[in-house]
C-alpha cells in the first residue's frame, strides 16, 4: 500500500470534519490558528491557498467570510465532504492535489499559503523540503505561509510513557536512543523537533516570523479542560495565548505552526 493509499483508508474512517470542534483541545488548536491567520487577513482582496485542505474546516469558513480561496486536497473522501458543503456564493476552487507537486499553480500567485497538514504525514526531508519549496514558489515575495507539525516530545510525553506503549515502540524499532520516534507511511503521522523544522526552512527562501504553539498543553489537561465552565475556559485560552510563542514550551506543544514570509 503506497503513502497515499494509507491516507485514503484512514480518512476515509476518521472524524476529520468535527476534529478541530469536539473537544476542548481541538477549540484550542482552531481557535489559536485562526487568531494568527486573522493578523495577515489585511483585505478581502488577498488570495489564500490552502495545501491540504482536509474537510475545509480552514478554507470553507474563509470563503464564506469573502475571501478568495484556493484549497487543495488529496484525499477524494475529504474533498467530497468540503465541497457539500458549499453552495456556490463562495469564491472558491476546490481542486484534489498533492502537496509535493503544485506546477498546476504559476509562481507568485498568493498572499497567504497554509500547509496546515501534509508536514504530518510526509517521512524524509526531502518531502518536507519540496512541499515547503513548492508553497514558498506559488506564494507571492512577501506573502506568508503557515507550515503545520506535530512535534515529537508531545508524543514522547502522552503515548510512549503516558499511554505505556514504549516496550511496543523499541520492539518495532520506532523510537531511538535519543527518544526520536521514527515512522513511515503506515504509521501515519510523522513527528519532528524544532532543529529539524530550522534544517527544513534553511533549504528556501522564506524568514521566521515566528512559531507558535497551536494546542500548547491542552492536551496534557485534557479531562480538566472538559470538565470546566466556560469561563474557566476562557481563562485557560488567556494563558495559552500569553505563553504559545515562547520558544522554551514549543517542543512539549502536539502541533506547532512555523509562519514564515517570502524572501
Amino acid at each position: 500500500m503506497n503513502t497515499n493509499k494509507y491516507l485514503e483508508a484512514y480518512y476515509n474512517e476518521y472524524d476529520e470534519e468535527n476534529r478541530l470542534v469536539r473537544n476542548r483541545v481541538g477549540q484550542v488548536e482552531y481557535l489559536t490558528t485562526r487568531k494568527y491567520i486573522d493578523e495577515y487577513l489585511t483585505s478581502k482582496d488577498i488570495k489564500i491557498l490552502e495545501v491540504g485542505a482536509g474537510t475545509g474546516r480552514y478554507s470553507v469558513t474563509l470563503a464564506k467570510e469573502g475571501y478568495e480561496v484556493t484549497a487543495v486536497e488529496l484525499v477524494e473522501h475529504n474533498l467530497e465532504i468540503l465541497k457539500a458543503k458549499l453552495d456556490g456564493t463562495e469564491r472558491i476552487t476546490p481542486l484534489q492535489g498533492n502537496a509535493l507537486d503544485l506546477t498546476a499553480f504559476d509562481d507568485n500567485i498568493f498572499d497567504l499559503t497554509l500547509v496546515l497538514g501534509p508536514m504530518y504525514h510526509l517521512y524524509t526531508k526531502e518531502e518536507k523540503v519540496t512541499a515547503l519549496k513548492e508553497a514558498v514558489r506559488v506564494t507571492k515575495q512577501g506573502g506568508h505561509i503557515f507550515v503545520a507539525y506535530c512535534m515529537n516530545e508531545a508524543t514522547v510525553i502522552q503515548y510512549v510513557f503516558g499511554c505505556n506503549q514504549l516496550h511496543s515502540l523499541i520492539e518495532s524499532n520506532m523510537i531511538t536512543d535519543d527518544w526520536r520516534c521514527v515512522s513511515e507511511p503506515k504509521d501515519l503521522f510523522e513527528m519532528v523537533r524544532l532543529e529539524e523544522i530550522d534544517s527544513i526552512n534553511e533549504e528556501v527562501k522564506a524568514k521566521r516570523v515566528k512559531i507558535i504553539a497551536t494546542d500548547g498543553a491542552s492536551r496534557y489537561i485534557r479531562d480538566y479542560l472538559e470538565s470546566v465552565d466556560d469561563e474557566m475556559f476562557e481563562q485557560w485560552l488567556s494563558y495559552h495565548y500569553a505563553t504559545c510563542e515562547r520558544l522554551d514550551l514549543i517542543g512539549a506543544t502536539n502541533h506547532s505552526i512555523d509562519i514564515l514570509q517570502k524572501i
